[in-house]
């Protein structure tokens, strides 16, 4: 793969035989993120999970401490009280079987999570095929289906993230964004890796982390010691 001049340069600073400690991985990939835009920095953690076991899928969510730096767009289906009480917590977009036929057949997909209160989940699972492979499925172990819709909607908004195995058994997750200081990527980054090393499927024997590695949108990726995980 042919790489620009910009990613040559900033390839330079990482050395790929060496495996930094976080911190100092976190520097790097900053230091490494080199677009005019503003680049997120993300993880991505493999694992020696097998997901096509289902006790040994790895899925869940975390509020990162100071967010991710994206504006994220909240769909809320509910019916009664619930409605209100999502637009008033801050919803960009709620409401029930109405959008059903707008997402299924008009492809409207302007939103970044769908939250369902349970009494929907009948209703949503109509929309399994599409928003399934998008990961947009509201899913109770990630806090998206709940009646306590206004805790969801706040979480998601102060930087929930949700993270899961793919096929490959990858956990890919943003920490930030290259315009934050290294002290909120590096406490994002632990806030994540505890959420991580907790969710270890108790059926899993063997190396739970293979590898971690840090990398900006348009930057090298930077190797992290996985020792103290």
């Amino acid at each position: 793969m042919k790489h620009g001049k910009k990613y040559n340069e900033a390839a330079k600073l990482v050395d790929r035989a060496v495996f930094y400690e976080p911190a100092e991985a976190i520097a790097l990939a900053k230091k490494t993120a080199t677009a005019k835009f503003d680049e997120t920095i993300e993880a991505h953690i493999r694992t020696g999970c097998d997901g096509r076991h289902a006790e040994q899928q790895i899925r869940g969510a975390v509020v990162l401490p100071n967010g991710t730096g994206k504006t994220v767009k909240v769909l809320v289906f509910a019916k009664g009280d619930k409605l209100s009480e999502a637009e008033a917590a801050g919803a960009d977009y709620v409401g029930g079987e109405e959008l059903i036929p707008k997402i299924q057949n008009d492809g409207w997909l302007d939103f970044d999570v769908v939250v369902a209160t349970p009494d929907m989940m009948g209703v949503v699972g109509r929309l399994g095929k599409v928003l399934g492979p998008k990961g947009l499925m509201p899913n109770p172990k990630a806090g998206t289906v709940t009646m306590d819709v206004t805790k969801a909607i706040n979480d998601i908004k102060a930087g929930k993230i949700e993270y899961r195995l793919d096929k490959t058994n990858i956990v890919h997750v943003p920490v930030g964004k290259a315009s934050f200081t290294d002290e909120q990527l590096n406490e994002n980054f632990n806030a994540l890796m505890d959420a991580i090393v907790k969710a270890r499927p108790s059926a899993l024997k063997g190396q739970y982390l293979r590898s971690i590695t840090l990398t900006s949108t348009m930057g090298p990726g930077v190797k992290v010691s996985v020792a103290k995980y």
